[in-house]
C-alpha cells in the first residue's frame, strides 16, 4: 500500500502555511518529519488526521483518492494520531480512556472488571507496564498520560499511525519500549508518520527523514547518510556550531538547600545545595519523583518532612505565590494545564505572573511583552494579540519562559523546559540559561532528555524511586553512569 500526499496547500486567513507539500510513500516505513517550530509539521499532520481542511491539492491511498471530511473518517480509514498536546479526559480513568466507545459490557450493563482486564492487557501488550487501568488521568505523570494517549491509538490496529512529539516526556525503558513499539508496527506494515525534535532517535528509527521549513519540505534525507548537524543547519537555516554551552567554574554561595524533604508516596529524604550561578539537574525515570519534588520546593504541594533555606534563612512555603514574592520561579512540564491560560492572549500570559492588583502600567507591560517576544524570538513576531493556542508548542513553551523571565527570579526551576522545541530553539534556550547562571541566577533542571540533563548542568542528581541515589560532577559523568543509577544499575 502507499500514501501519495499531492500539492497540499493550507493558508490561516491571508497566510499561507502549507506552500504545496508532496509526499509519496509505502507502508510499513517511518517516516521522520522534522522542522523548526512554526514549519507546517502540524498542520500537516492536522490535514491527514481529517481535523484541518486542506485548500487544494489531493490525498490518496493505495490510488484512491481519500476524502477526510472529519477525524472520524481518517479513524475509518485506520488513520490514528497522537498529538503533541494530550486529548485525555483527566477524570476519567485509564480504562475509559483507553476503551471510549468500546467498553464491554455483560447484561446491559458495563463490565467494569472486563475493561479493566482488556486496558491492561493492551498497555502490557505494546510495553507500557506501571500504569494502574483504575487510575484517573489525572493523578497519572505527564509521562505516564503519554503512554495511554499513545495507547488509545492503537486499540484497533491502524494502518498509518502518527506520532507527533512522542517522546517528548520519555525516558529510559519507556523510551525502550517506545521504540520497540514502533518497529513492531513497521513490521507489521503500518506506515509511521514520526515528528520529533530529538534528531539522534529520528536518526536511529526512521527510514526517511523529511526537513520542512516554512511551510516546504526542504528535503528528503536517508539517515545513513546525514547527520544532526546537517539536519540542524537546514532546519535553521544558518550552521550551529555548537549545541551545548561551555560550563561554567565560577559559583556563589548557596542560594536554595534542601534537608531531608519528603512527600508521602511521592519522595523522601531528599537534601542538596544549589550554588548562585550553578546549574543542577534532576534525572530520573518516570515515577522518580522529580516533579512532585521541585512542585513541593515551589509551594505547589505540601510536604510532609524536612526544611528548605533560602540564602541560608528557613523557609517554607504554603502556596506558589509565597515562593515567588521569595526570589523563585517555575516552569512546570505540563504548559497547556499549568503554564499558559490558553485562551488568553501573548501578552496576557506573558503578564500573568506580575500582576499584582488592578493598577497596572499599561505601558510597561507593552513594553515587557515586546522585549521578550524579541529576546525569545517569540513568532509570529505580532503574537502579542494572538491568542496562546494559535501559536506551536515549541512557542507556547518561549511564552511560559517569558512569564517567569518577568519576574526577575534568583531561583528558576525548569521542568522538560526544552519539550517540544526545535533544536535550533533548544539551541537558543541553552544559551539563555547559560547567560542567566553567569548572571548568578541559580537555576534547577528537571529532564527527561538524558543528554540535556548531563551536557547543561555543572552537577546532576539523580533519583529513583522516590529517593535521591547519587550525586555526580556533570563534566567527569557520562549519560550511561547517569542512567544506570537511575534504573538501579550501579552501586549506591
Amino acid at each position: 500500500m502507499t500514501l501519495a500526499l499531492r500539492d497540499i496547500r493550507k493558508s490561516f486567513g491571508p497566510a499561507e502555511v502549507l506552500h504545496g507539500v508532496s509526499l509519496t510513500t509505502e507502508f510499513g516505513r517511518v517516516v521522520a518529519i522534522v522542522g523548526a517550530n512554526g514549519a507546517g509539521k502540524s498542520t500537516l499532520i492536522k490535514v491527514l488526521a481529517g481535523a484541518e481542511h486542506r485548500d487544494s491539492g489531493e490525498l490518496e491511498l493505495d490510488g484512491q483518492p481519500l476524502v477526510l471530511k472529519g477525524p472520524s473518517d481518517a479513524i475509518k480509514q485506520g488513520i490514528r494520531t497522537v498529538y503533541q498536546e494530550l486529548s485525555l479526559v483527566p477524570e476519567l480513568t485509564v480504562s475509559e480512556n483507553l476503551l471510549m466507545g468500546v467498553l464491554p459490557k455483560r447484561l446491559g450493563l458495563i463490565d467494569w472488571p472486563a475493561a479493566h482486564r482488556r486496558a491492561a492487557e493492551l498497555l502490557k501488550r505494546i510495553g507500557f507496564t506501571g500504569v494502574n487501568p483504575r487510575t484517573k488521568i489525572r493523578d497519572l505523570t505527564i509521562a505516564k498520560q503519554q503512554m495511554v494517549e499513545i495507547a488509545k491509538a492503537l486499540v484497533s490496529p491502524p494502518k498509518i499511525l502518527v506520532l507527533d512529539e512522542p517522546s517528548a516526556v520519555l525516558a529510559g525503558s519507556d523510551l525502550d519500549s517506545l521504540f520497540a513499539l514502533v518497529d513492531q508496527l513497521r513490521q507489521d506494515g503500518t506506515l509511521i508518520i514520526y515528528i520529533s525534535h530529538r534528531l539522534q532517535e529520528v536518526l536511529d528509527i526512521a527510514d526517511t527523514i523529511i526537513v520542512m521549513k516554512d511551510g516546504n519540505f526542504l528535503a528528503e534525507l536517508n539517515p545513513g547518510e546525514t547527520s544532526e548537524d546537517h539536519i540542524i543547519s537546514l532546519m535553521a537555516g544558518r550552521q550551529i556550531d555548537q549545541i551545548y554551552p561551555d560550563r561554567r567554574t565560577d559559583f556563589g554561595e548557596p542560594s536554595l538547600g534542601v534537608h531531608h524533604l519528603g512527600r508521602k508516596g511521592e519522595f523522601d529524604d531528599v537534601s542538596f545545595t544549589l550554588r548562585r550561578g550553578e546549574v543542577l539537574s534532576i534525572f530520573g525515570l518516570v515515577g522518580s519523583g522529580r516533579s512532585e519534588l521541585v512542585e513541593t520546593i515551589f509551594g505547589a504541594r505540601s510536604a510532609d518532612a524536612g526544611s528548605l533555606t533560602i540564602d541560608g534563612q528557613p523557609r517554607r512555603f504554603t502556596s506558589p505565590a509565597a515562593a515567588i514574592k521569595a526570589g523563585m520561579a517555575l516552569v512546570t512540564e505540563d504548559r497547556q494545564n499549568t503554564g499558559l491560560i490558553m485562551g488568553l492572549k501573548v501578552d496576557e500570559n506573558i503578564n500573568l505572573a506580575t500582576m499584582h492588583g488592578f493598577l497596572l502600567n499599561l505601558a510597561q507591560r507593552k513594553s515587557d511583552v515586546q522585549l521578550m517576544i524579541g529576546k525569545l524570538s517569540i513568532k509570529p513576531a505580532n503574537s502579542a494579540k494572538m491568542s496562546a493556542m494559535e501559536l506551536s508548542g515549541g512557542n507556547q513553551q518561549k511564552v511560559v519562559l517569558a512569564k517567569w523571565l518577568l519576574v526577575n527570579p534568583s531561583i528558576l526551576i525548569l521542568d522538560e523546559p526544552t519539550r517540544g522545541v526545535d533544536m535550533a530553539t533548544r539551541v537558543d534556550i541553552y544559551a539563555l540559561i547559560n547567560d542567566l547562571a553567569r548572571q548568578g541566577i541559580s537555576i534547577l533542571i528537571v529532564s527527561s532528555d538524558l543528554t540535556e540533563a548531563v551536557s547543561m548542568a555543572d552537577r546532576v542528581l539523580v533519583m529513583r524511586e522516590g529517593r535521591l541515589v547519587h550525586e555526580l560532577d556533570a563534566a567527569d559523568t557520562s549519560e550511561d553512569e547517569v542512567l544506570a543509577y537511575a534504573i538501579g544499575g550501579s552501586d549506591d
